[in-house]
């Protein structure tokens, strides 16, 4: 069906939409093809030219809303109406990117004035005060933006006269910049006010419509106001010259960034040399520090199984030692009965008798005596030994290195009380009569002084240990630094990292100063705050912490009736009190003198300190994976 050999004067006015509507379905149905591929429209009612998008909808929008017939203009808002509800979706699927390409099509030694500029002409104006005047640059800017043409500026050109009804606009210097300028130049083509257009009627009346069109070498040498205007803030250029100048600076810039990658390069290599110099060196460390535990447990091992044989011993020798005075003593009781039985005999004989019973009295009471000092050699073995376990106990969780010759020490105590008790024993059993008692009293006496002796190297073997000790613990503390030092730069998700113990957490100040102040205020007034409450921190002379007793010692708490702690909390709320008192609490536990920010080795998993062990073997399998993905600095590739 062929409308177009209808009359304008078959329809009105009133008609124009039901007519357009016809074409509208004509074109939805297929039978006028508007697009031809994904970047390809053509018009079906002008020339058989082809378009992009873009293009053909500002030519179809500028018939539809000018000067030409009523059946041109309702053919033409029918393809508005097709592109903008049936072909827009589809083309915003498949147009992806902005074309940056330069456009290969064109006359490469065709001369451009660059950057890009666009004439517009015709612009109305009006004669008042002796000056010609007209409507703002910002004003036709507006228009030509909600056209899609993207200008950067539009500026009138002024005479002497005033306004001269020419305005310049000035497009991006790049290709989305060229691609807008034409665009703009084929709109006032398609709505026939192009240049063509502006001088086939230089002798005619031109209307009230504006003319507009692309800057090229003809407008550029005009000895215009124009010409005047494009020579001073631009310069004739082809596109094949931009397009030269464009390589030449990737040129240049692709070489610069060849030898940034190369420097970075180098800077890595040093980084990983010093890195594998340091793997190597904590690596050792670690190897001996466990061979070390391990020997230590062996030792413990050891020390623990003697210990408790000597312990059994030692009480098995008590036990015999109790039998034999309680054996010693029943004999004494029943020669004490024999005497008395004899008592009667005679008066000589009972004399004797009195004699040896007060002899008796006083063995039985030497005996008593020796009892009792068993007892008490017994009750000192037990205390003694009851200590040595607290005090053996409490080294090994403090310093485990010391433990082995802690015992051997603790052993010698033992065996020198033993001694004593055996040696006071002696003392009260026999009286100067007996050399047998005095020999062995003798060899307990030699005994005990080598005994004392062998303390006596002990304690200053441990003196020794001692001063070992805290050196290696010195080198400890150093690897841990290297770790902390190693370990800052990492990402605040991993595992182990470096936490700042005692800092402040300003997240909560903001929290509460965007609920109690305006966005210009919150910002300011919490840094204010977390500055102020940073300060109280670390003033020694503020400590709001008491000491509490609990189960097994005491412990640090927070004071809750502290004056400015209770105000914080009344005035800022439980979010800004938790985050003062957990920074309070850390740099309490790790510098409490000193009130000062110190950066700890931390398993965030586990939320605790992390070992040196773990420290290493995070830092291991961080660089690891780096050196297998071959990165450089920057993240250059």
């Amino acid at each position: 069906m062929d409308h177009s050999s209808e009359e304008d004067s078959d329809i009105s006015e009133s008609e124009i939409e039901e007519y357009g509507d016809r074409y509208y379905e004509d074109m939805k149905k297929g039978k006028l093809k508007v697009k031809i591929s994904d970047e390809i429209f053509r018009c079906p009612f002008c020339q058989r030219k082809n378009h992009r998008y873009k293009d053909l909808l500002q030519h179809a929008s500028g018939v539809g809303k000018g000067s030409r017939g009523i059946k041109e203009k309702a053919k033409h808002i029918a393809l508005v109406k097709y592109m903008e509800k049936d072909l827009a979706p589809v083309v915003a699927c498949s147009k992806s990117i902005v074309e940056t390409a330069p456009p290969m099509e064109r006359d490469c030694d065709e001369y451009f004035v660059y950057p890009w500029v666009g004439v517009v002409v015709n612009i109305a104006t009006e004669y008042k005060d002796g000056r010609y005047v007209g409507k703002s640059g910002s004003n036709l800017r507006e228009q030509l933006t909600r056209k899609g043409f993207n200008p950067v500026r539009v500026h009138p050109l002024w005479n002497y006269r005033g306004h001269s009804g020419i305005a310049v606009v000035e497009f991006n210097k790049d290709w989305p910049g060229f691609h807008n300028a034409m665009s703009f130049e084929k709109y006032f083509e398609a709505d026939h006010h192009g240049k063509k257009d502006w001088i086939a009627k230089m002798h005619r009346d031109r209307g009230t419509q504006i003319y507009g069109w692309v800057a090229r070498d003809d407008d550029y040498n005009a000895e215009t106001i124009l010409g005047e205007n494009l020579r001073k803030s631009g310069d004739l250029k082809t596109i094949a010259d931009i397009v030269a100048e464009d390589n030449r600076k990737t040129s240049k810039l692709v070489t610069n960034l060849e030898s940034v990658i190369e420097v970075k390069n180098k800077h890595l290599k040093e980084i990983e040399d010093k890195f594998n110099e340091r793997d190597l060196s904590l690596k050792s460390l670690m190897d001996q520090n466990d061979r070390l535990h391990h020997a230590y447990n062996e030792e413990i091992k050891k020390m623990q199984q003697s210990a408790r044989d000597h312990y059994k011993k030692i009480f098995n020798e008590h036990e015999k030692l109790k039998s034999k005075l309680d054996q010693q003593r029943t004999e004494l009781e029943m020669r004490g009965k024999e005497l008395e039985e004899r008592e009667a005999q005679n008066e000589s004989e009972r004399k004797k008798l009195i004699e040896e019973k007060k002899k008796n009295a006083m063995k039985n009471s030497s005996l008593e005596m020796a009892a009792l000092e068993q007892k008490r050699a017994d009750e000192n073995v037990l205390r003694v030994a009851e200590d040595q376990k607290r005090a053996k106990e409490d080294l090994h969780k403090r310093i485990l290195h010391l433990e082995k010759q802690l015992d051997a020490k603790q052993a010698l105590e033992l065996e020198i009380e033993r001694l004593k008790g055996n040696l006071n024993v002696m003392k009260h059993m026999g009286g100067d009569e007996d050399s047998e008692v005095k020999e062995k009293v003798e060899a307990m006496v030699k005994s005990l002084e080598e005994k004392e002796g062998e303390l006596e190297d002990l304690e200053d073997l441990n003196q020794a240990l001692i001063v070992k000790e805290r050196k290696s613990n010195d080198e400890l503390q150093e690897a841990r630094k290297e770790l902390i030092s190693g370990l800052k730069d990492r990402a605040a998700h991993s595992s182990i990292g470096v936490k700042r113990m005692g800092e402040l957490d300003s997240k909560p100040f903001h929290e509460v100063c965007k609920r109690k102040y305006s966005s210009e205020e919150a910002d300011e007034k919490a840094l204010e705050l977390c500055s102020a409450w940073e300060a109280y921190l670390r003033d020694p002379e503020w400590h709001p912490i008491k000491v509490i007793a609990v189960k097994d010692g005491h412990k640090e708490i927070i004071d809750v009736e502290d004056g400015k702690l209770k105000g914080l909390k009344k005035e800022l709320g439980g979010a800004v009190y938790d985050a003062v008192t957990t920074a309070l609490m850390e740099m309490n536990e790790c510098n409490g003198s000193g009130r000062y920010i110190i950066p700890e080795l931390w398993n965030f998993e586990e939320d605790r300190k992390a070992t040196l062990k773990e420290g290493a073997t995070f830092l291991l399998t961080q660089w690891r994976a780096q050196k297998r993905k071959k990165l450089p600095i920057g993240g250059c590739t």
